[in-house]
């Protein structure tokens, strides 16, 4: 019943928001912003709930993207994964300091490997080598694809979140010429990485200044990202 709810619920959200993309999903909160609204729901604050699951539903498209593309029932994967989600935001302890992509990453793939025990009706003694499913290009996807996929994918999702936030900050908290050479010397925006000696001469300056720039640069966006590394 809570399934097909949330199936219609995330029927509806796709068309209202045009989630079909990931680019098109409301963007992550940041960190702070992410912490306080948790703070909020811990005392009953369905708002602040509500805004929780709805940032970090390409969380959800992206693992069934990823690792479920090749399902017959996508949409239903993306409604059972929601669930999960749900179930992540409701149970999420804030003040451990873990990070919340990590352990809803592992929820939504617990739902959805409920949801695939269900379905198959499988006895008590699941072997981890049993086929759930076929992925996109034809091959077999087992318990174990699922298993050994979780911290990956919570990883993955992390770096992900992260690198948004980085270039978004790049554009408002650094200087133009911090901006290139960062993006220079890291090979970001298809530029090929260059080392300090390469920005110099290219740029006309000394490899000392290009360093000084760097650290500079890289130190604004620690203290923006509120001083993680």
């Amino acid at each position: 019943m809570l399934a097909t709810l949330f199936s219609f619920l995330t029927k509806i959200m796709h068309l209202i928001l045009g989630i079909g993309t990931p680019q098109a999903f409301p963007p992550p909160l940041p960190a702070e912003e992410e912490s306080a609204c948790f703070l909020l729901a811990e005392k009953g604050d369905e708002e602040a709930r509500q805004k929780l699951i709805l940032h970090n539903l390409r969380l959800v498209s992206h693992i069934v993207r990823k690792y479920y593309s090749g399902a017959q029932d996508p949409e239903d994967l993306v409604s059972i994964g929601t669930v999960g989600l749900v179930k992540a935001v409701d149970t999420f302890n804030v003040h451990n300091g873990a990070r919340f992509a990590t352990y809803a990453a592992k929820c939504i793939q617990n739902e959805i490997l409920m949801y695939f025990r269900s379905r198959k009706k499988l006895a008590p003694e699941i072997s981890i080598h049993e086929t759930i499913d076929i992925d996109r290009d034809g091959n077999p996807l087992t318990y174990m694809d699922v298993i050994c996929s979780e911290e990956d994918v919570a990883d993955e999702i992390d770096r992900k979140v992260a690198a948004e936030r980085m270039l978004s900050l790049m554009e408002t908290c650094l200087l133009p010429r911090e901006k290139q050479i960062l993006m220079m010397r890291y090979g970001i925006g298809g530029i090929k990485p260059q080392t300090q000696r390469e920005i110099a001469a290219s740029l006309s300056i000394s490899r000392s200044y290009v360093s000084r720039i760097e650290k500079s640069a890289l130190l604004k966006l620690r203290e923006a990202m509120g001083g993680r590394s």
